[in-house]
């Protein structure tokens, strides 16, 4: 894999990775996630770059960075050139690519669902374009039996019948046995490393299945990093927000990196259901998860079965909210299937509508709509469009459907767009179509609620 590394990443590289090469010393002064977000901001607000950083001439941009990082800071740590060269020499010769949030083949599950949390810097092996396929994430102990295994690499086994990816962690025990048995059955595999990219990726057994465009390797982390506890736990939230649904095969209680992550998924993220085994051994932790919300997985045996993990109404009836409420009163549930994004709104409160009445909307890539409804759909729909045909012909009517809708959106994407975005990630964010999150913002920068670069293309809250 060869690719081509911007000058915005070299800047990011610069001032946020160690840039480990043999023995060298850790660098104390690197700039930590969140100092990274602040100057990135400043640079936007300044119409600014991270490569401008890099240009013979940038003392007057260092001059302006001074606000929010030390400006000899900055130029210790810019002036790194040569260790960036032969690290990247020694990344190229092992096919390791490295990209960041500035790079437009970013995952955008990653920015649409992390936002801030989301890696500056994202370091791989393998095709790129398997990151984005969504999936089924499977996730559990390093320390499993013969059983459990077993178990686990069948799930790994029907999941390339039905042309699903698993992500999992890559480590020892269900990770790697989620893995080895999707790609062992021609599947495509997702491994999110928390240490030792470098080392996994020259393995023999995962080469092949890369040079194959079967299994990528990703890690937020230098790939000569050592195993790091908190680098495992950071590790879990990007599992979970490339799937598009996850199982736990087991998990101690109260304790570890699987438990962390699956808790932090049910009670913060909410990316995805989240099921776990309930045949066979029973287990502590599994049950204190149903507890909190997890879903027992129904043991699917067929391709037909597992593609209703994904698709059937237990998932929509789950009602697991997206990454973020859209509206103060919808529940919104999101899944793929070819290329198809089903939206189920509970629009109850927002138009104060019985609460036996819904909508479940399909929408097709060629954009077609077709609508499936609940026994009160016709005379929902009816009243909606009389609705708004009296709008059009009293234009004095105070509040319309649309307006309704339209102030709760304004609520939202405020507080959405703290950080710059562009219409494409608003609209991956709200789980709407790109045409409506651009009426939306275009609306917003016309009452000066919102302000636009327009040439970068991001939005973000006017507070002048």
């Amino acid at each position: 894999m060869n690719h081509q590394i911007s000058d915005n990443t070299k800047a990011i590289l610069l001032l946020t990775a160690p840039l480990i090469l043999g023995r060298s010393k850790p660098n104390l002064e690197l700039l930590k996630p969140k100092e990274y977000q602040r100057l990135a901001r400043l640079l936007w607000e300044a119409k600014l770059q991270p490569s401008d950083l890099l240009q013979s001439d940038a003392s007057e941009y260092l001059t302006l960075c001074q606000a929010v990082v030390d400006k000899e800071r900055l130029e210790r740590l810019l002036a790194r050139g040569f260790l960036l060269g032969q690290v990247l020499e020694r990344w190229q010769t092992r096919s390791i690519w490295v990209i960041s949030r500035a790079d437009a083949s970013y995952p955008s599950r990653f920015k649409s669902r992390l936002r801030d949390e989301s890696p500056a810097l994202l370091y791989g092996c393998g095709d790129i374009n398997l990151v984005d396929e969504g999936g089924l994430a499977v996730v559990g102990s390093r320390n499993v039996d013969d059983v459990l295994f077993s178990y686990t690499s069948k799930i790994g086994q029907l999941s390339a019948k039905a042309g699903r990816t698993i992500i999992s962690g890559g480590a020892k025990g269900i990770d790697q046995a989620a893995m080895k048995g999707a790609l062992e059955s021609g599947g495509n595999a997702v491994g999110i490393l928390a240490e030792d990219l470098e080392k996994v990726s020259i393995n023999r057994e995962e080469r092949n299945f890369i040079l194959d465009g079967k299994l990528v390797l990703i890690s937020a982390y230098d790939p000569a990093s050592r195993f790091n506890v908190g680098h495992a736990m950071q590790r879990n939230k990007l599992i979970y927000a490339l799937a598009d649904t996850s199982l736990v095969v087991n998990s101690d209680i109260n304790k570890g990196g699987t438990w962390a992550g699956a808790i932090e998924q049910l009670n913060k993220f909410k990316f995805t259901p989240l099921f776990v085994r309930v045949t066979g051994e029973a287990s502590s932790g599994l049950e204190a998860l149903r507890k909190n919300g997890a879903l027992p997985w129904p043991e699917p045996n067929s391709v037909d079965e597992f593609e209703m993990v994904f698709n059937s109404k237990n998932i929509i009836n789950t009602k697991t909210p997206s990454q973020m409420d859209f509206l103060s009163s919808s529940e919104i549930c999101t899944y793929s299937q070819n290329s198809m994004v089903k939206e189920s709104i509970s629009l109850k409160e927002t138009f104060n509508e019985d609460p036996e009445t819904d909508i479940g909307r399909i929408v097709t890539q060629e954009g077609d709509t077709e609508y499936k409804t609940s026994k009160n759909y016709s005379s929902y729909i009816s009243e909606k469009n009389n609705l708004l045909h009296e709008q059009e012909k009293s234009p004095d009517l105070k509040t319309s459907m649309a307006d309704k809708l339209f102030i709760e959106a304004k609520k939202i994407i405020e507080q959405l767009l703290v950080k710059p975005m562009k219409d494409d990630e608003v609209a991956t964010a709200l789980n709407i179509t790109q045409p409506q999150a651009r009426k939306w913002l275009e609306r917003l920068v016309g009452s000066d609620t919102l302000k636009k670069d327009e040439e970068t293309g991001y939005y973000i809250v006017n507070h002048n």
